[in-house]
């Protein structure tokens, strides 16, 4: 039976979801007034400047969560599993392969759609020339440097700077360590660790009362400089590029309703307010606090989801995806350039793989496609005609890359016998062995 604090709790989330779609839409009505009424760019970006300070300082708060709140759970989970390294092996290949499928059945998706669709074709905007730069830094594109990069050099760089896959890295090494050496001293450490967890998930609850300010600004701050009227412009290709996500979501849910069963539907409920966060502010990193609170009361162990979610945002980004198959394809029809089957099947593949390499790189997806495209044949140039609505792209790639990582997180909690969907607090329940 629900206690009274998880019903008081889940009754205010409910109202926190309420309220980030009333501020989503005042943002949009704010947001289209001030693109009305400002009589030129200049002016617009100007006011949208001043939303986007309320913004910012929202997402600030939100980053300095997610940094001590990753640490102090994989320590304190992986330290609980003792001498159990193959529990840690285990966890991470069963996330990593469902990873993998994800990512391919994202590609997949998006393929299909953009070839039936066809978005690109008979545009009816300018082509920008082939000589033109898109200005993305796709010299960070570099797998190379992705993989030097994953062991931190100071766990204190990594924190400051909110090096997710770092922290997950030497997390792991110090919790195995406490395990491994037992000792009362260790096991001192980790319960001084341990109480940081609780700590911050109360931090969590206070920041959460800005969501609605934060996603007001964020809406506001877009509309005001680009307009909702760009949509129509673009409406083939935003739509195509919906319709694929919405059809990963149906897919993603059903192989959830497999594996997890009718509890499936209570899990997408409870992740309403962490995707209405990242959808409005287009950006899964801020939903990830949030995130891991509802996987935490649905019944995933903490252990299992401060160790699987910092990796899926590092290499289970299915809206990512989606969006790349699509803006690919868009870029090639839009110049009539025709790629056979393999060789669309070559090109998502090398992005499915090289996608891996720009973790933190600013708007990844775009450096990623820009990157890639000049192998093929296409121009780099094409990326400068969807540059102007990227980011309402991007509140969809957010929301999908929280639907996907969530369920990731369910799945592997049950195949790991880590998930219990009683509707009591998963707090109780830190004695479940792994």
């Amino acid at each position: 039976m629900k206690n009274n604090n998880d019903g008081t709790a889940s009754a205010s989330a409910k109202a926190r979801t309420r309220n980030i779609m009333l501020a989503l839409v005042l943002g949009i009505l704010t947001g289209t007034a001030c693109n009305y009424v400002v009589p030129g760019m200049d002016q617009a970006k100007n006011i949208a400047s001043y939303f986007a300070i309320i913004s910012d300082v929202f997402l600030h708060m939100i980053k300095m969560i997610i940094a001590p709140l990753v640490f102090a759970t994989i320590v304190t989970g992986i330290a609980a599993m003792g001498h159990s390294g193959g529990a840690v092996r285990r966890v991470a290949c069963r996330a990593m392969g469902w990873f993998v499928l994800a990512s391919l059945m994202s590609l997949g998706i998006g393929m299909i759609f953009s070839n039936l669709l066809t978005p690109g074709s008979g545009l009816g905007l300018p082509l920008p020339s082939i000589s033109e730069t898109t200005n993305l830094a796709t010299g960070a594109f570099n797998l190379k440097d992705f993989i030097g990069h994953i062991v931190p050099t100071s766990i204190v760089q990594a924190l400051a700077s909110n090096e997710i896959l770092q922290i997950v890295v030497f997390s792991t090494f110090l919790g195995s360590a406490l395990g491994a050496l037992g000792h009362t001293g260790a096991q001192s450490l980790t319960a001084v660790i341990g109480e940081l967890v609780p700590v911050m998930l109360k931090v969590t609850g206070y920041v959460m009362r800005f969501a609605p300010l934060g996603v007001f600004a964020a809406i506001a701050s877009v509309v005001t400089v680009q307009g909702v009227g760009i949509l129509i412009t673009y409406s083939k290709f935003v739509g195509t590029f919906y319709l694929a996500s919405a059809a990963l979501w149906v897919v993603l849910i059903l192989i959830g309703r497999l594996i997890l069963g009718s509890s499936v539907f209570r899990l997408t409920k409870s992740l309403q307010e962490p995707m209405a966060i990242a959808f409005s502010t287009a950006s899964s990193e801020a939903a990830f606090p949030a995130m891991f609170e509802r996987l935490r009361r649905f019944g995933v162990s903490e252990r299992i989801s401060a160790f699987v979610l910092p990796l899926g945002y590092s290499f289970n980004l299915a809206g990512s995806m989606i969006y790349q198959a699509v803006a690919t394809l868009f870029v090639a029809q839009a110049y009539d350039i025709q790629l056979s089957l393999p060789s669309q099947l070559s090109l998502l593949l090398l992005m499915m793989v090289t996608s891996k390499g720009v973790a933190g790189v600013p708007r990844a997806s775009l450096v990623v496609v820009a990157a890639t495209l000049p192998l093929f044949g296409l121009p780099a140039s094409g990326m400068l005609l969807i540059l102007g609505i990227d980011q309402f792209l991007d509140m969809g790639r957010a929301l999908t890359n929280v639907l996907s990582n969530g369920i990731a997180t369910a799945v592997v909690a049950k195949w790991e016998n880590e998930l219990d969907t009683t509707e009591s607090d998963p707090l109780k329940q830190k004695g479940r062995a792994v």
